[in-house]
């Protein structure tokens, strides 16, 4: 479990992992092992051509992500980076989204503008999944985050914000700011920095000359934690003291979980610049859900068939999920222009053909309305 090392605060020596039924920590394997399978079912996919764009693995991370998303409330709001799949799992996110997404599918959940796992789901706590779509260059969600729970604070809302950077994104500018600034303002935000030790093909110690980016903590005074993130009941255990310490009102918490991603930056990446035997080694030695199979077995009691169970249902849900993506079509070019001022817009879409718009906004709009067909012929 982890400690604060920056002094500032103690934190609870009891493990809230312990609390957790049998059901729910069987639950965490059921997470961590759909994020990868849906994962291998995406490469399968990439390889046919059939991933519109890049594909980003989270294999060697899964308990990092699905750990630290679980110990969030269905309230709070969590904003994932390209390796976090399992935690959008957690907060809501179908295989079905995923698939249609990284398909670039017409009803995907960005109907074709935007890939992989860059969508949200975000509105009043209790309304929506809570799950902010992220932003490319890396770090710039934190101040983004930062805003967010300064929203929280402001409306006096018992909500907790969570965001992930990797340890590259420690070294830009936007982390500093964002983070700095919510620190000073104590917003309810809990920063996970996954250090995996890579940005892209940077190892960590030329790119930051800090031991540990937990250490980082005492430079903006905010609680520092630190965690094996392959191990998800510690990495459980570790964010929810942070998520606790922020929804109690002491402000932002900062935790590291010390991690390894055993494929490259995407799937176009061949790991060149790794070490010989060092994919190989964390592969043997440090699998997450190997670990946590254990785990279950010797202190929970999980018998054999029981994961065998779930790794079916896992199956079957990723095979319904891929028919029903392969099934949908691609989006209509001109369905780029709505909503991109205003949704419903504010003046008649004549580029666009009446039915299509017409559910697009929920309602019949008169013949005179746009100068398409229903078929999609131009009038006369």
């Amino acid at each position: 479990m982890g400690d604060a090392v920056n002094g500032l605060e103690s934190v609870p020596s009891a493990r809230p992992s312990d609390a957790l039924s049998r059901e729910q920590k069987c639950e965490l394997y059921y997470w961590m092992k759909l994020t990868r399978q849906l994962e291998e079912r995406l490469v399968n996919l990439y390889r046919q051509t059939k991933v519109v764009g890049g594909l980003f693995r989270s294999l060697g991370q899964e308990a990092d992500a699905v750990g630290s998303c679980f110990a969030l409330e269905q309230r709070d709001v969590m904003s994932p980076l390209i390796r976090n799949l399992g935690a959008m799992l957690v907060k809501g996110a179908t295989p079905l989204e995923v698939l249609k997404q990284y398909m670039a599918k017409a009803d995907s959940p960005t109907r074709g503008r935007e890939l992989n796992i860059h969508f949200g789901d975000i509105g009043p706590a209790g309304s929506t999944r809570g799950f902010l779509g992220q932003i490319s260059p890396l770090g710039d969600m934190v101040p983004v985050m930062t805003g967010v729970t300064m929203s929280f604070k402001m409306r006096r809302e018992d909500r907790v914000g969570l965001v992930y950077v990797g340890d590259g994104a420690t070294s830009t500018g936007a982390f500093h700011e964002g983070i700095n600034f919510a620190a000073v303002q104590k917003c309810p935000l809990v920063v996970v920095v996954e250090n995996n030790g890579y940005a892209y093909s940077t190892p960590t110690e030329k790119q930051c000359a800090a031991r540990f980016f937990v250490d980082k903590a005492v430079g903006y005074g905010v609680l520092g934690l630190q965690a094996d993130g392959n191990d998800v009941l510690a990495t459980y255990d570790v964010t929810r003291q942070a998520v606790d310490y922020a929804r109690a009102g002491h402000g932002v918490a900062l935790v590291e979980l010390l991690t390894y991603r055993r494929r490259g930056h995407a799937e176009h990446d061949n790991q060149s610049y790794v070490p010989a035997g060092e994919i190989e080694r964390w592969a043997a030695e440090n699998d997450p859900i190997d670990r946590y199979v254990r785990v279950m077995k010797t202190e929970l009691g999980v018998t054999d068939e029981e994961i065998a169970a779930i790794d079916e249902r896992i199956r079957g849900e990723i095979d319904a999920a891929t028919d029903l993506a392969e099934l949908s079509g691609t989006p209509d070019a001109r369905e780029a222009l709505l909503g991109v001022y205003a949704d419903p817009p504010s003046e008649k879409p004549l580029w666009f053909r009446r039915d299509a718009a017409a559910d697009a906004y929920g309602q019949e709009r008169p013949e005179s309305w746009g100068t398409w067909n229903a078929d999609g012929a131009k009038r006369a």
